[in-house]
């Protein structure tokens, strides 16, 4: 048997869960909507779904599908130095940013930061300044 169960989303959502903040989530979850009854008759929270629409209706939406590499992994901004003392960004970003082999960049060390900026063909840094620059120091 199964019934049909119509989960709460958007301001409702939101409501809801304020009012249930007492409760243990797997119960939150179930108030709103976020289950379903087996064959057995056995009540299955489903967590994912919830958090997902709670996230949604706080205006984070999830898309699976959203910006991945290729292989599967969604691009992020955290990099790790390599045992070979190298730091690579990913073709994501370089995509997303059009940049083609052979695009030249200026390496600005900081305190704790690295600025990279693009150098155009001409040898000049493209969109920005020096009063721009010399304010982010």
């Amino acid at each position: 048997m199964t019934d049909t169960i119509t989960p709460l989303t958007g301001k409702a959502l939101l409501q809801k869960v304020k009012e249930l903040s007492h409760l243990p989530r797997r119960e939150t979850a179930k108030r709103c909507g976020y289950y379903s009854i087996t064959k057995n008759d056995q009540t299955r929270v489903n967590l994912t779904d919830f958090y997902d629409a709670v996230l949604g209706a706080k205006g984070v939406p999830l898309d699976p599908e959203g910006a991945k590499d290729g292989r599967g992994r969604e691009p992020t901004y955290r990099v790790s130095v390599h045992k070979n003392g190298q730091i690579v960004i990913g073709a994501t970003y370089t995509q997303a940013m059009g940049l083609r082999p052979g695009d030249e960049f200026e390496i600005k060390l900081g305190y704790k930061h690295i600025h990279l900026k693009q150098v155009d063909g001409d040898g000049s840094k493209s969109g920005e300044d020096d009063a721009e620059e010399a304010a982010e120091d």
